[in-house]
């Protein structure tokens, strides 16, 4: 997933390229804001992120959270035919978020406080369907494939007669192949800017760190048109 969000704005750029030669199709470029959701998962970890168990070696047990946090992206569609056309965007959320505590092996490490932090991008391939288009109005219905990326930070802090001192480092990252369908509506404000709220389902392979293999979300995309429409 990585190669892939490097190679994402490249893609834009090939998309809009390929646009130009054709006379009758539209190239969107577009930013979006909203959110993602996924349920918690069931059961706890210890303070080794291994699952609870009777008598564990590694105590206090604590929860995982639910999948719940604001998300931007950027993305580009290229419409070749009225009805049908490729498109890819990326969403990402643009704060870090806490995963895990771990307090109670804070001190053991001579921290105050101790954190697992994540975040979560997903990443999406579109062939674009588009049953209803005109000067105001375009109903597009989205399907591909894609990723879900999680990368995890430790943080901490503590405090010493120097002041209080937080830290922050990455430890690692999760990817998961992911197939992805969304449908949205075009509104027009223009003749070339829109405003376009989506509705989205990733459904994720292997995803274990949180409740559900399917991540919804929403979305309004904020973006400017191309050609002739």
């Amino acid at each position: 997933m990585k190669r892939i969000g490097r190679y994402l704005p490249l893609l834009i750029l090939a998309l809009g390229a390929i646009s130009a030669a054709y006379a009758q199709s539209t190239f969107d470029l577009n930013m979006g804001f909203g959110a993602a959701q996924d349920k918690a998962a069931s059961g706890q970890v210890d303070q080794a992120l291994l699952p609870c168990t009777t008598n564990d070696a590694y105590p206090p047990c604590v929860s995982t959270p639910a999948l719940s946090g604001f998300m931007m992206g950027f993305g580009g569609d290229l419409m070749l035919w009225k009805m049908f056309g490729v498109g890819a965007d990326v969403s990402f959320q643009p704060a870090k978020e806490t995963y895990v505590n771990l307090n109670g092996s804070a001190a053991t490490e001579g921290l105050s406080t101790l954190a697992i932090q994540s975040r979560t991008t997903l990443y999406d391939f579109n062939g674009i369907f588009q049953p209803v288009s005109n000067k105001k109005v375009a109903l597009k219905i989205y399907g591909g494939i894609g990723g879900t990326n999680l990368k995890f930070y430790e943080s901490g802090s503590s405090s010493s007669i120097l002041g209080n001192a937080n830290s922050s480092q990455y430890i690692q990252s999760a990817n998961h192949f992911a197939v992805h369908g969304g449908v949205g509506v075009e509104i027009f404000l223009t003749d070339h800017w829109f405003i376009r709220p989506t509705f989205d389902i990733h459904y994720t392979t292997n995803l274990t760190q949180f409740g559900s293999k399917i991540i919804t979300g929403e979305m309004v995309w904020v973006g400017y048109s191309f050609g002739d429409r």
